[in-house]
């Protein structure tokens, strides 16, 4: 039987005693495939051509406090009252140093604090150029704030978003403006008809299928606890352990790429995520996506494997400690994603572990790269050797993420003699660290100088910082007419 206890809704327990999985997981699954229908009733029905964005806002935070609520029951009340405490917290003492136990809203309340900050208490010198394309000029009315952190689309597993991306999207202009790499730089495009999110969100859910199926039918043969098996232990060969090792690490991600997935799914059927057109003139549907799977499995560098997991976690640690740390910004960043993931002890080994692997990988990058650049032979059997070590390097640090506890972390660490652990701290302690250019360099100092204009049209935005949500959407909304009318 799948009957456990949970504080959300039981009206699934038959469900769930069928397919045997826990209440929590069926709950979660059900409602996000509500999320995913109710996205296209959304985008149907309720699109910024049709109606007032104050009524999306309704709409969408309405229908994810009842997710929040069928799912965890009344611990959702927590979402509304923390959001709530937060704003007016915000209000009072200028946005500054925010923190919330919840994940995904954490994320959301500390992007927004700073993005305020950053537009209404910072100088426009003394922002980074990504800075400058985030920073909100006006305060948030409460219900644009309770939308953003409440929306259905996004209030079970995210993913994170910007708070001004979330806003055009809602106020129905997010296809007449594209954003241009991180440097936050938006260029109209009223040529162009309405992209049709369709081909993108079957793709996606194609992949969610194939990694559910994964999941369910590989991933359980190969339980990472059996890493730490006292018989495995002591009858495997070194090359079984390593192969294993990766293997049970890689058969445990399929079950983050679904989650992810779908999530990226739910709010593209909904319309939001569109990012502009690629060279080909094809529209992209990836402005939030949390994962590039191909580019995680072929990963040749520590860092790679970062950058394309978790995207939106990854981009926001860069923006609200990485970028903003004066000291040691690397053990900082990681420090606070370990805080972020929660109490247990596993977290904080794989986050510590991760601070030498990349420091180490980084160093022998910065060392070695520039040696196997060409003839193209030497380049293959370079990344070749670096997808082993990075793969296996990856799957070492996350064992303690997967484990939780002290006790089988270390006792897997210690069967491995902190191997690498001891080649970290060797690289570290022997080869030159290259200081790496955080900060206002030239390039980003013509980025800067480029976005101005952007800043303007925000700036002209923001002077009534403090009007109504209706009567900001109903302008937009106009706008919005008037360039279905050019098009026709």
């Amino acid at each position: 039987m799948a009957t456990t206890s949970t504080t959300g809704s039981t009206l699934l327990q038959p469900l769930s005693n069928a397919v045997q999985l826990p209440i929590d997981q069926v709950n979660f699954v059900v409602c996000q495939l509500f999320a995913l229908l109710a996205a296209v009733w959304f985008r149907t029905y309720l699109h910024s051509s049709k109606t007032s964005c104050f009524i999306r806002h309704v709409v969408a935070t309405l229908l994810g406090l009842y997710l929040a609520l069928f799912c965890f029951g009344w611990y959702a009340l927590h979402f509304l009252v923390q959001s709530g405490i937060s704003y007016c917290i915000m209000i009072i003492i200028g946005v500054e140093n925010m923190h919330n136990p919840m994940m995904i809203i954490t994320q959301k309340i500390t992007s927004l604090a700073y993005e305020i900050h950053d537009g209404m208490f910072r100088k426009d010198e003394e922002l980074t150029a990504s800075q400058r394309g985030l920073a909100v000029r006006r305060m948030p009315s409460l219900l644009e704030y309770l939308s953003y952190n409440c929306n259905f689309m996004g209030i079970l597993a995210g993913p994170l978003c910007s708070y001004k991306d979330y806003i055009t999207f809602i106020e129905g202009r997010s296809y007449h403006m594209t954003r241009s790499g991180e440097n936050g730089k938006e260029e109209i495009q009223n040529e162009r008809a309405e992209p049709s999110p369709n081909v993108a969100v079957i793709q996606k859910l194609l992949v969610c299928g194939l990694s559910l199926l994964f999941h369910l039918t590989i991933s359980n043969t190969l339980p990472v606890e059996y890493n730490i098996d006292e018989n495995f232990q002591a009858t495997a060969s070194w090359p079984t352990k390593v192969i294993y090792l990766y293997v049970s690490l890689l058969a445990a991600r399929p079950k983050y790429y679904f989650a992810w997935t779908l999530a990226d799914a739910i709010n593209n059927a909904a319309g939001f995520g569109f990012r502009g057109y690629d060279e080909n003139g094809t529209a992209r549907w990836d402005l939030i996506s949390n994962l590039r799977i191909q580019q995680i499995e072929m990963s040749t560098s520590f860092k790679m494997f970062l950058d394309n997991w978790n995207i939106q976690t990854a981009l926001w640690l860069k923006r609200v400690c990485y970028e903003r740390a004066s000291l040691s910004p690397t053990i900082q960043t990681f420090v606070l994603s370990a805080i972020w993931h929660g109490v247990y002890p596993g977290y904080y080994l794989t986050f510590l572990t991760g601070v030498v692997m990349t420091l180490a990988a980084r160093a022998m990058r910065n060392n070695f790269r520039h040696y196997f650049i060409k003839p193209p032979q030497l380049k293959l059997l370079y990344d070749v050797i670096t997808w082993t070590v990075t793969q296996v390097a990856i799957s070492y640090t996350v064992v303690p993420f997967v484990l939780l506890s002290v006790k089988p972390s270390f006792m897997f660490y210690s069967s491995w003699f902190y191997g690498l652990h001891i080649a970290g701290i060797l690289v570290l302690l022997l080869l030159p660290v290259k200081k790496s250019q955080r900060g206002k360099n030239t390039q980003e100092n013509v980025q800067l100088a480029r976005s101005k204009k952007f800043d303007e049209r925000e700036n002209s935005l923001g002077q009534n910082s403090f009007s109504t949500t209706n009567n900001v959407c109903n302008q937009n909304q106009e706008i919005a007419s008037r360039h279905s009318s050019l098009k026709q």
